[in-house]
């Protein structure tokens, strides 16, 4: 049983910076992909970033640039670096994984995971 508790979250200003993490346990090392989601109420979800084992990474287009998807192997721990954040990044970020390797190409498809975290919000106020 894989279990991911976000972090991080919280109310920044345009053009600010935040740091979320998401705490797995229950991973295996040499074979596992994990990403982060997010979504508004009444939307549909999307996939922001996303990393596998290899590592490959993957990036949704409305955030290359300004997030950075990264892994602290040591402390089974995911993070996303949000810089230069805009209102429309306002949403729940959820975490996701599951113990296979992903192909980067599919690693921003929901469906590829099998376990979700609780959600943080972020708020970008306009």
């Amino acid at each position: 049983q894989v279990h991911l508790v976000e972090s991080g979250g919280g109310s920044v200003q345009s053009g600010g910076s935040l740091r979320l993490s998401c705490a797995a346990s229950g991973l295996t090392y040499f074979r596992y992909s994990m990403a982060w989601f997010r979504q508004l109420p009444g939307k549909e979800r999307e996939g922001v970033a996303g990393i596998n084992n290899i590592p490959s990474t993957s990036y949704a287009d409305s955030v290359k640039g300004r997030f950075t998807i990264s892994q602290d192997t040591d402390k089974n721990t995911l993070y996303l670096q949000m810089n230069s954040l805009k209102p429309e990044d306002t949403a729940m970020y959820y975490c996701v994984a599951t113990n296979t390797t992903v192909p980067d190409v599919w690693l921003l498809l929901g469906h590829m995971y099998d376990w979700w975290g609780q959600g943080t919000q972020v708020t970008v106020p306009s």
